[in-house]
């Protein structure tokens, strides 16, 4: 894919955090978005909706289509595929980035937990894909990314937080299948090396931890690379290697406090 201008980037959780990143670093580039979530009106805490991110990749010279949209929500996700192809004339790029998390122990993970987990997660990954697979087969080299962890087997990355990690691994398992199913579409998975500041971070865990992270514009510009590089299929990629391939070896500039040692992210040893 040579560049991004006029390509169509629908980006699942885009009303903030590394959605938001993604789709403005498109944006720059003369993409077409369409910006989802369920964020229609301003939150209390949280900033961002889909039409204040809408407003801001037209402002870094992207066009943008602005749909509310729930993943857990069948019906909702191939009407939103439909408006984004009936608008823009077709999908080029789906990023599976909306995600639920909560690092409970089993025990302490009621069945309502469990539900929102994979449905946000594993499910609306299989939904979203299959609902833009028969559109990414008509486009020029056509891409799926997801936002989810390699396949890391190993017993420690389950058991603190199983119902997690299921969910996790589920959307990473969809990468590995559709890869293989669909020759003429690249699948890939993007994760990061580090936690990054997110609105899950900031809210959910101590302030050490947020200080700890880079920022989401380091998963935005790897996702840049693989979206416009010669990236394979059914590969699991880490951002920060993924630059280093690119060539960039400065990573401070995503720092969210220079000099404070980074912590590791999830599933990664």
């Amino acid at each position: 894919m040579n560049g991004l201008r006029d390509k169509v980037v629908f980006i699942t959780g885009s009303t903030r955090g590394i959605g938001r990143e993604i789709a403005l670093r498109c944006a720059r580039e003369g993409a077409k978005l369409v910006i989802t979530g369920k964020t229609v009106q301003p939150h209390a805490k949280l900033p961002g909706t889909i039409h204040t991110v809408a407003e801001e990749v037209v402002q870094a010279g992207g066009q943008a289509l602005a749909i509310e949209l729930n993943v857990r929500d069948e019906r909702a996700i191939h009407a939103a595929v439909a408006q984004a192809v009936a608008h823009f004339g077709g999908i080029d790029v789906l990023v599976n980035n909306a995600g639920a998390i909560s690092l409970t122990p089993t025990l302490e993970t009621p069945a309502k937990k469990l539900d929102l987990l994979w449905e946000v997660n594993a499910r609306a990954t299989f939904l979203m894909s299959q609902a833009c697979i028969p559109h990414l087969l008509k486009a020029v080299n056509p891409h799926i990314l997801t936002l989810s962890p390699p396949l890391n087997m190993d017993a420690r990355w389950f058991a603190p937080h199983l119902a997690y990690s299921l969910s996790k691994y589920g959307m990473s398992l969809c990468t590995l299948g559709l890869a293989r199913e669909y020759a003429g579409i690249a699948v890939n998975c993007l994760w990061p090396r580090t936690t990054i500041a997110t609105a899950a971070i900031e809210y959910n865990f101590p302030a050490e931890m947020l200080r700890a992270s880079r920022k989401p514009a380091i998963v935005a510009d790897a996702a840049h690379w693989i979206l416009t590089g010669d990236s394979g299929s059914g590969n699991f990629y880490i951002d920060e290697e993924v630059l280093r391939k690119a060539g960039i070896s400065d990573f401070e500039q995503y720092a969210v406090s220079l000099g404070t040692a980074l912590l590791g992210d999830l599933f990664l040893d």
